[in-house]
Order: structure tokens, then sequence, then C-alpha cells
């Protein structure tokens, strides 16, 4: 609608700024960071930076690297800029993504990535697969190395410790000789793990800079932007600071917006001290957006006491409506309360997906599946499902992985060794994949399916083949649709095409929201680029979300229900002082979610080890005068049946806590009991398969015990009935 107007200072969107948000658009200092306080319009001023920079001062949209810390936020991005300027193409924005991406496409399209021991047609690998390759050389090269059920985390803490020249791990144990057998293993596999794509960029980013440092012609444009806008800076880590100080190079221009606030993922590597260290680092101008549009002045008033960096908040809404705070017997009365209490609002006429509830652990949501189930409430669980969830895909996946990437034995082994999957020619078919089929332009999910055969590969006579089957196809058609395109559009081929998906899927995961989606109805681009952390900003769907409060960062809703906060739960115990601060940074940031009603509870048998039977001390923090205390009276714990119509619903209430009890058990011990995978003997007849190994197989039989039998003569069949 403004593609006539000669800059973005004369469009609506710019006038509607506040001064401050317009004092952040129109800087143009070397490097500048802005504080952005929570619901004050950081995404709003990054894309007015973004357009005022394009409009205006004529800074070619492929002059700038917008990084960002999801792939949606990347997606909103693009979407709310096309929303200015209809007319901004894919090829423009190929810059703005997650660091990680904008590394593996700087790699495969404009560095020397041969240099470092890898081919422009290297895969991703995720950090799963990392440790079992870890695992892997462990065994082989013998080596000692402690605490291997933390392998993967201690591969991530120790590797800068390792870079910096330290002669001993933490442990002094052989990881730090583990490092380099894993670094050769996989260039020889040509892949890379999350950290090689930030740790080999970075590596050439410097080594092109002392290059055109010393010709003289400068090609700074080259390679490096002009513009660096980066969301989110507070969840930086050290790999990515040193990406982007390689990326900046000698005059690209650093715009960054982030809250210190809201640091909360500090296993991933980040601190709360990262915005002020990338500040001085850069020697940034710090600029702040301290005006909330989202929140109550009781929200904000009580979100001001969990504060740690930076000025007050402030609201520009003046109506106040008490935070709520309630006490329950335990869990189970709470959840029927919650069902209850969220009918009457949807009859009121809230919708469903204007309601959240958030809990500090995972666990805590199986009451309130249960019971919003009974009740007929729909709601979406947000849990973090993958395709690797689901046999069949999983391993049709690695099939893949290795066509595009003959490399990768290690993926080769898993696909041949797979116990359910798998036919004779497939080694073969993989091998041959780009020569066969992948060359060409399209190619069909029937084409893809026949190819790998596929139907032998699942077998036909098993219980699950017809689902399998299902599954199968759908993905590939789905798979199918987004490779063509994209192979079409950008000239390539159909391999290509595939192993930028594979990529992307090890980059993003491949995510299924439990509750709502399956694979069945997923685009191709939620299967192969879905967030690994949400990152949606509204809640657009007709239904409850339940969710930890991590994974609630970058949401708001209308009204959000915080429950169990319990000493030791909300926060939970903490070993030292930064952990503590953290945990009040998590309860800051579930508040600040909320957009007008916020309830708050806790249990007096919260049912949970460690937790104690009294209010958080958070509760305490939040000033006497915001508070309703609801069902509780002033600051009393309510004993069994409390809060209750009398004996019959206290006996509905027991009734309810047995049967929800009853089918957790149940559900769990149905995720924990193992297949029974039938065979059978020549002489024996069928029994059952006990354990397996790469030479060995054993079974054990009615009538003559445990027999153990070597593969390579064949003596066992796998029944699949």
């Amino acid at each position: 609608m403004n593609e006539q107007l000669n800059g973005f200072q004369q469009t609506e969107e710019f006038q509607n700024l506040n001064e401050y948000q317009k004092a952040a658009v129109l800087d143009e200092s070397p490097a500048c960071v802005v504080n952005a306080n929570v619901g004050s319009g950081k995404t709003t001023v990054l894309i007015g930076k973004i357009m005022y920079l394009y409009l205006d001062r004529k800074i070619p949209l492929e002059k700038m690297a917008v990084l960002t810390f999801t792939n949606k936020a990347a997606d909103e991005i693009v979407e709310r800029l096309r929303k200015i300027k209809p007319d901004i193409t894919s090829e423009q924005v190929q810059g703005f993504g997650t660091f990680h991406s904008v590394a593996l496409r700087m790699l495969k399209s404009s560095l020397p990535v041969e240099k470092a021991g890898w081919t422009k047609e290297f895969t991703v690998m995720d950090p799963d697969e990392e440790t079992d390759l870890a695992l892997e050389l462990i065994a082989e090269h013998g080596l000692k190395v402690k605490y291997k059920n933390r392998l993967k985390k201690r591969l991530e803490q120790e590797y800068q410790n390792w870079l910096s020249g330290k002669e001993e791990s933490r442990y002094r144990d052989d990881l730090f000789r583990l490092y380099p057998l894993l670094a050769e293993e996989k260039k020889k596999q040509n892949k890379m793990s999350f950290a090689d794509l930030l740790r080999v960029s970075t590596d050439l980013l410097r080594t092109e800079i002392r290059k055109e440092q010393s010709c003289e012609e400068n090609n700074n444009g080259r390679i490096h932007p002009a513009w660096i806008l980066v969301d989110e800076v507070q969840d930086s880590d050290v790999l990515q600071l040193e990406f982007l100080e390689a990326l900046r190079g000698e005059s690209a221009k650093i715009f960054a917006v982030g809250d210190p606030n809201q640091v909360i993922y500090s296993w991933r590597g980040t601190g709360d001290n990262m915005f002020f260290l990338i500040k001085h680092r850069f020697g940034a101008k710090e600029l702040t957006l301290p005006v909330n549009y989202r929140s109550n002045a009781s929200i904000l008033t009580a979100a001001n006491r969990f504060l740690q960096f930076g000025n007050r908040i402030q609201g520009t809404r003046n109506e106040e409506r008490r935070i709520v705070v309630r006490n329950y017997y335990d869990p189970f009365q709470e959840a029927e309360y919650l069902a209850e209490r969220i009918q009457t609002l949807h009859r009121n006429g809230k919708s469903y997906g204007e309601i959240a509830v958030f809990y500090r652990l995972q666990s805590q949501s199986e009451i309130l599946e249960k019971v919003f189930a009974r009740h007929g409430i729909p709601y979406e669980l947000s849990v973090k499902k993958t395709l690797k969830d689901i046999p069949v895909l999983n391993w049709l996946i690695k099939v893949l992985r290795v066509s595009v990437n003959p490399s990768d034995t290690q993926m080769a082994a898993a696909v041949l060794k797979d116990p359910v999957y798998g036919g004779k020619n497939l080694s073969c078919r993989m091998e041959r994949f780009t020569e066969d089929i992948g060359k060409r332009p399209a190619v069909t999910a029937g084409e893809l399916f026949a190819y790998f055969e596929l139907r032998d590969a699942l077998h036909p006579s098993s219980a699950g083949y017809a689902e399998d089957e299902r599954l199968v196809m759908d993905f590939l058609e789905k798979m199918c649709t987004s490779c063509n395109k994209e192979a079409q559009s950008s000239g390539g081929n159909f391999t290509g095409a595939v192993r930028e998906f594979v990529n992307s899927s090890a980059l993003y995961g491949m995510k299924t929201d439990a509750g709502e989606k399956t694979p069945g109805n997923m685009s191709a681009h939620e299967v192969a680029g879905a967030d690994t952390d949400g990152g949606e900003r509204t809640a657009a769907t007709g239904r409850v979300k339940l969710m930890t409060l991590h994974a609630s960062k970058g949401l708001e809703f209308d009204t959000v229900f915080i429950i169990g906060v319990n000493q030791g739960l909300i926060p939970l115990r903490c070993k030292n002082f930064e952990q503590e601060e953290e945990e009040r940074r998590l309860f800051f940031v579930g508040i600040t979610r909320a957009e007008n009603d916020l309830e708050l509870s806790w249990y007096t048998n919260p049912g949970e080890r460690g937790v104690i039977g009294e209010p958080g001390r958070y509760l305490r923090m939040i000033p006497e005068q915001l508070l309703d205390y609801g069902n509780t009276g002033k600051q009393e714990s309510v004993r069994s049946g409390a809060g209750t119509d009398g004996a019959g619903r206290k006996s509905d209430l027991r009734q309810l806590r047995r049967q929800v009890q009853d089918q957790i058990r149940l559900k769990r011990e149905a995720a924990q009991k193992p297949e029974i995978v039938r065979v059978r003997h020549r002489k024996y007849g069928e029994g059952i398969l006990v354990s397996e190994d790469e030479m060995m197989m054993e079974a054990k039989f009615e009538g003559y015990g445990r027999k153990q039998f070597l593969k390579a003569f064949g003596e066992i069949e796998i029944l699949h009935s």
C-alpha cells in the first residue's frame, strides 16, 4: 500500500512510533544496542529500522544481515516487511535468518569451505547425532571418558577450553583426545555440527578480512554486509558473538535489540551479562524502549518488582485489575477449577486461544490434559514432538541423508542396521541416488517410493504397514512439493534441494505440535523448518495453550494462569546465586505474557518431591494492594477440601484423582513396555527375540529356553505379523 512513497518516514507505520522507537529507527551509529523492555514493540522497531535503511538510506536488502534466534521470528520479520512493501523478493532477504542458517548459507554460497576440510555438499548433524558419533569413537579408540550420560553437554561446555589450549579436561579424562578425532571424522563424513557452522564460518570470514586488508582494492562488500541487525541479542552465546564480530568486518554497522531481563537459557551458553558484553565489545551506543503496550498497570507494577536491569517499565494503560492468587489442596483440585473457570470465560465470549496455563515442569501438564479432555476443552500442548518420535519417518530421513551425502557412513550404518525397516537393494539405491534420479529438477512422491522399494522396506506383512505407508507417502508428498519448487526456482536439481531440506530439518527440527498437528496435515515448511523454540507471537489457534514458562517467551495472551507457585517449584531449588537470578527472570517472563488477567496459584499438598506446601517467595514480593486472594482468604492455607462445595464435591475430586492417577500410570507403563518381536527357527519353532547386536541374536523358545545364533547363518526369521 506504500509502494509509491519516497521514504519510510512518510509512512503511517513511522508516524505511529513513539519518541523512543523513532530515535532507535533513525539512529545511524556504527554500533547501537537497544534495551527493549518487555512489550515495548521490539519487533516493530526492528521492522522500522530495516525499512528506514531500505527506503530512506537506499541500503539494498541484500546488503543487510538480519539475525534471529528462531526461524519463525525471521519469517515474521519478512512477512511484516512485505505488508509495507509487497514486492520484496525471496532473493532480497536471503541474509535474513537464524545465526546458524545464515552461516550455513554463506558456507554453501560465498565462503571457501573446502579450505576448512569440507565440500559444498556437506550436511548438518544435530547434537544427538554428534553425541552418537562421539560414543562410537570413544569405543573404537578405547578412550576413558567420564559421565557418558552427560556427554552431549560436556562436549559443548568444554569445547572452548580445548580450543583455547587447555591441556586437560575438567574431569581429567580423555575428552580432549576425543575432540580432534571427532573433528577429523566429521570432515571425513562431510558433515558439520551446529557449533561447526559458526566456528568454521567465523574462521573463514576472518581469513577473508585479512585478505581484504592486504589487497589494494577493498572487496569488503563481497561477503560482509553494510548493516547487521540482531533480534533478541541477549540470548547470544560466545560462538554467536564471535561470528557477529567476524561478519561485521571492517565497516559494517550493527543494530541490536534485546532485553537482559529475559535471559532464561543459560544452559545454552548465554548469560545475563551478554547484552552488556556486546555493548562494550563493539563500543555501542545504548538506547532504551521503556514503554510497555501489552499489560495492564497492576501486572506491570508487579513486574517491576522482578526487574533486574534498566529503569522501571512504563505502561500505557491506566486500568488496574488485581492479580488473583488462589490456593488449592493439590493439583487435582486445581485442574478441576481451571476447567470450570476456562469454560465460564469461554461462555462469556473469550476465545480459548486467548487463554494460557503456564507451569515450571512439563510433567505438570499430565493432570491438566486428562481433566481438560474430560470437560471437552480444546487445548494445545506445547511439546517439541518431532518426527524422530515416529520410527518410520525417523528411518526415512536417515535414508534421505545418506542419499544426498554418501560419505555419511554413520547414517548409512543406522539405516542398514535398523531392526524393523530395510530392504536388500537399499544400500545400492542410496549410493546411486544422484545418478539415477537426483539430477532431475523434479521428482514425485510415488517415484521416490518406488525407487527406494519402500513397499518391501516397510514389510507389507506387518501389522503396522498401512499406517507406515500413509505416513511415508504423506511426508514424501509434502517434501517433494517443497523440494521441486526449490530446485526449479534456483535452477538446481532434486538432490541439492533434498540436501537443503535435510539441513533445514537438522537445524530447526521436524516438529509436529502435540495436541494439534500430525504429520498428515503439516505443510512442507512446517515439516522441514519448524522452530525448536515455538516462537509464535500471538495465540491464533482456538485452543487453550498449555506450556512451560520457558516455552512462553515471546508470546502474549489475554488471560494467563501460572500454576504451582510453591517454594521449590517456582522458584526451583537453586545451587547458586546465578540460578536463583535466572529463576526470577523466568517468573518475570511468565507474568508479563498476560495482557489483562493474571492468576497465580499454589498447593497445600503439591505432591512433588522437594516442593514445600507453602506459597513461593515470589508471591510475597508482589505488593499487597495488587492482589485478590480469591478463594484463600488473606494468605491463609486451605486444608483438605477447602474451597469445594461440601462432601459430595470432595468425593468427586477423590474419584477424579484416582481416575487420573490410573490413566497416567497406565500411560507410563505402556511407554516403558518393550516391543515384543517374535521369531521362528526351523527346529525350535516360534519364540521371542531377547537381544541382538551386530553379530549375534538371542531368542527364547518355550520348552527350549534361551538360544544364541550367528546372524551370518540366517537361522532366525523375524515374524512381521
